[in-house]
């Protein structure tokens, strides 16, 4: 397999942390949807990253995906979500709200580094809704008494909440602050002292 993308998106890093808790190869190649678009294209017209090439030569794209597949191939004993029920449902709700803020904190960057004019009413709306992410997933995180968000083994809702808190810690300094985040602090020291998460890992790299 073929991971495209660089380590400081969280959708890429996400996938790659999947990948290697999978115990799956991949070969991965770093480009940037900025500098390395027009290699990005062939394997994925929206240039988007993460794209997962197959071994069989098929092309997977949006993280969302692309572990949809992990999971199938890992199988239910292994896979880090629930195939079905009420477990599968809250998962993929902290996942939701994990990439949007993700999300958000991606858009907020790129308002404020690609535009000469900023739109103010803009970037008050996305950090007010990177606020209220941050908000809801402290309560959730905060009410877990297990060692991992749903159970005692590590999933996909940890992963991709370490991760978009990565991204905006190193993006967006100031906007979380540990002293009003202590079960996310907490949860982010957590995954960032495994071994993967500091494998796949890199510091942000501004598009020039």
């Amino acid at each position: 397999m073929i991971l495209i993308g660089q380590f400081d998106s969280p959708f890429v890093r996400r996938v790659g942390i999947a990948l290697r808790l999978y115990d799956t190869a991949f070969e991965h190649r770093p480009w940037s949807t900025f500098g390395d678009a027009d290699k990005i294209a062939p394997f994925n017209p929206l240039r988007r990253v993460p794209t997962l090439v197959l071994d069989n030569g098929e092309t997977l794209i949006e993280s969302a995906a692309i572990l949809d597949y992990l999971d199938e191939r890992a199988g239910p004993a292994k896979a880090m979500m629930a195939d079905s029920g009420d477990a599968r449902r809250k998962a993929l709700k902290i996942c939701a709200l994990a990439t949007g803020l993700a999300d958000k904190g991606v858009i907020l960057f790129y308002e404020r580094a690609l535009h000469k004019e900023t739109s103010q009413a803009w970037i008050d709306r996305c950090r007010t809704q990177i606020a209220s992410v941050l908000d809801v997933l402290e309560t959730e995180r905060s009410g877990v008494a297990t060692a991992w968000w749903h159970g005692k083994t590590i999933g996909h809702a940890d992963i991709a909440v370490a991760c978009a808190l990565r991204f905006i810690r190193d993006v967006h300094p100031g906007v979380f602050s540990e002293a009003h985040f202590p079960a996310l602090t907490a949860h982010a020291k957590q995954c960032e002292a495994m071994p993967v998460f500091v494998e796949i890992s890199q510091a942000f790299n501004p598009p020039s």
